[in-house]
């Protein structure tokens, strides 16, 4: 099942509203999933795609992931945004210039389509000094829509545009400079046609971020809230953006321990409005969005010591900001050109784990890192990391490494954004500590090219995709196992030994029953007899294109009738010597009677120095030996590791269909585990 798309794109709290979802295999779909429990929906009879949702008062604001829930299991999931205190307005035709812009009042929210080469102008009364903020919401929003917006007097005089502010997506600050009517332009930057956007037109209270942006777990906190109209227990900010003050508002939290010992990162927004393409930017993230008394803030990270804040002036490498370590900053590049240099002294020599967090926690910079001796010699640089693996993009512009740093002797760091931007959105967190190893578990759907959900088929199997992120040179194995998981569904614990990439597979029982929940995964490792647990974080590819995958809050599995055929290994682990080749025996399970063809066997995403010739089943054939090569030198462990089998398969989605052409069907085998044996002593 594929969710292309919802509209419209979000409600107010309390409110009902008509939804229709568009997408491909999405038949018979009479329920839809939601993330939260105060969101629900109830199917519009005689309507195949359409359903009323209701929220529920109490849900707060944010975004919320929608599944479709139908004969083929469950989709793929679409952003469902949540708002507070405003009004839900459907854009009318005609309303493509100013004699004929659609009358909205302030605190509305508009939920509209872009005309294929034409625009959408909507009018607005403000008075004099009234702040507002024009905010488009699209491409946050899952949509490939590339929003350009503008504001204009009556008569057209234009007075603001923006088009890619938070990502995709336009955001005007607008300060009304009379009493009067005001028009908003709205449009795709190609003139496409179709996509859907929710524009918000509010005096409401903006948060555009917090500072600082690194906390210590458990201990009570004062943030500084920035934004607009902020209220009256706010003041004016010496900090600008468009030429426009913003506001300061203080208040205290106390940031969750749990999220350190889980290894987490909770949100109430989808963090998708910090780039222009939706990328797994948090999956390398420990904290938490916390809840003000104006709604959302800020990402934040959580940690375990205390936290240092930069001060200025230190932009000259004469003048730097004295430190200590262990070091956990919070920084910002205030100015355009600024850069920040610290300078500290090594306690204890050897290798330091050194991070900037700016895309993991919306900051819009591009920073990097230079460290220098205390004789001026460049020591290391730093700069981007992470994984980018199929639909999966974890690929950071936040720096991350280790330098190697001598006992007794001063050295300096300079960070500094790549293209020399600064202001209140380029913050940034700085951390410099010796490395405690720890690691990043992510999973995302196998399907491929495009976005789809996980749907196990009855006698069946199906995996998803493992990224693993080592961090402070852990290099351990990595073992995942599934918790809730219901009668009829099973897995087997997989080990992903010192990889970053690896395939969990879930197999349903040929009588299992019809199912749709969530399940959690759960990584567990060990380093230095250190035991190590951390949830396995669940993501989604959002369109076809690579590097488009956003975090979900659960990860939903189906259970539907049926599979063709199943694959399995005859034995679960085996045992062989590095440098060897292990013989295994496959069988082979066909559960359509019609179903005769030949079917390809091949290694399934095997970890580096593990090879395996493809091979096949052919005709009546239902046991085959497979030969796995096992590079010499590979270290002792346990390998788990699955093949994919292949096969046309006749089928249409009628049962009573005379024609039933050929669909290309891939199964996963149920896994094997290697143990690999150290070698003999000469």
């Amino acid at each position: 099942m594929r969710f292309d798309r919802l509209r419209p794109l979000g409600a107010s709290a309390g409110t009902e509203v008509n939804a229709e979802i568009t997408g491909a295999e999405l038949d018979e779909t009479q329920s839809l999933l939601f993330d939260h429990s105060g969101l629900k929906a109830k199917k519009v009879a005689d309507k195949e795609r359409s359903f009323k949702i209701i929220v529920d008062t109490d849900v707060p604001a944010g975004t919320y992931h929608v599944w479709a829930v139908g004969r083929w299991g469950v989709s793929n999931p679409r952003l469902f945004i949540v708002s507070k205190g405003l009004t839900d307005v459907v854009e009318t035709e005609p309303n493509n210039d100013a004699s004929t812009a659609q009358l909205v009042e302030i605190n509305s929210a508009v939920n509209g389509d872009a005309d294929g080469n034409g625009q959408d102008v909507f009018r607005f009364t403000a008075k004099k000094g009234q702040r507002l903020t024009l905010d488009c919401m699209s491409g946050k929003l899952d949509t490939l829509m590339d929003a350009t917006m503008t504001v204009a007097t009556a008569d057209g005089k234009l007075l603001g545009a923006n088009g890619d502010y938070n990502g995709r997506d336009p955001l005007i600050d607008f300060l009304a400079p009379h009493d009067g009517e005001f028009l908003v332009t709205l449009h795709d930057l190609s003139f496409r046609g179709g996509f859907p956007y929710r524009l918000c037109i509010s005096d409401q209270p903006q948060i555009e971020n917090t500072f600082p942006r690194v906390v210590q777990a458990g201990k009570e906190v004062e943030l500084t809230v920035l934004g607009r109209n902020l209220g009256a227990g706010a003041t004016v900010s010496k900090l600008q953006i468009g030429g426009l003050p913003l506001d300061e508002f203080r208040t205290k939290i106390t940031p969750p321990a749990d999220a350190l010992t889980a290894g987490t990162y909770r949100f109430h927004t989808h963090p998708t409005d910090h780039t222009v393409l939706p990328t797994a930017a948090t999956c390398t993230l420990t904290g938490f969005q916390s809840r003000g008394p104006m709604g959302v803030a800020s990402p934040l990270v959580v940690v375990d010591s205390a936290v240092t804040l930069e001060s200025e002036p230190n932009d000259v490498a004469d003048m730097p900001q004295k430190i200590s370590l262990p070091l956990w900053l919070s920084g910002r590049f205030d100015k355009p050109r600024d850069a920040d240099w610290f300078e500290f002294e090594v306690v204890e020599g050897g290798q330091y784990a050194v991070d900037v967090y700016c895309e993991r926690i919306a900051g819009r910079a591009d920073p990097y890192i230079v460290v220098m001796d205390d004789q001026g010699n460049r020591v290391n640089e730093l700069d981007d990391f992470g994984h980018r693996i199929n639909a999966f993009d974890g690929h950071l512009r936040d720096p991350s490494g280790m330098v190697s740093l001598s006992a007794k002797r001063k050295y300096r760091i300079l960070v500094q954004d790549r293209y020399r931007r600064g202001g209140p959105r380029y913050q940034y967190v700085l951390k410099v500590r010796k490395p405690i190893p720890d690691f990043y578990a992510a999973v995302i759907h196998s399907v491929n090219p495009g976005p789809g959900g996980t749907t196990v088929w009855q006698g069946g199997a199906r995996f998803v995709d493992v990224v693993i992120h080592q961090a402070d040179g852990f290099n351990g194995p990595v073992t995942i196992s599934a918790e809730g998981l219901p009668p009829g569904l099973h897995c087997t614990p997989t080990t992903i030994n010192n990889n970053s990439r690896g395939t969990f597979v879930l197999w349903a029982d040929k009588d299992a029953a019809d199912w749709t929940g969530s399940v959690k995964l759960v990584a567990t490792g060990k380093m230095n007899d250190r035991e190590i647990r951390r949830e396995v974080r669940p993501y989604t590819r959002v369109w076809n294109s690579t590097g488009s995958s956003v975090p979900m809050r659960k990860l939903p599995i189906a259970i539907r009738p049926s599979a063709p055929f199943a694959v399995q290994f005859e034995k679960e682990i085996i045992e062989v010597m590095a440098g060897e080749k292990a013989e295994i025996k496959l069988k082979l399970q066909r559960h359509w009677a019609d179903f005769k063809n030949d079917i390809t066997i091949s290694a399934l995403s095997f970890p580096s120095g593990f090879g395996m010739p493809n091979t096949k089943f052919a005709g009546e054939q239902t046991e085959l030996n497979v030969t796995i090569d096992v590079q010499a030198g590979r270290p002792a462990g346990d390998y788990t590791m699955t093949v994919l089998g292949q096969a046309q398969v006749a089928f249409n989605k009628d049962p009573a269909a005379e024609e039933r052409p050929n669909t290309l069907v891939s199964l996963p085998s149920r896994p094997v585990t290697l143990r690999v044996l150290p070698a003999p002593k000469p």
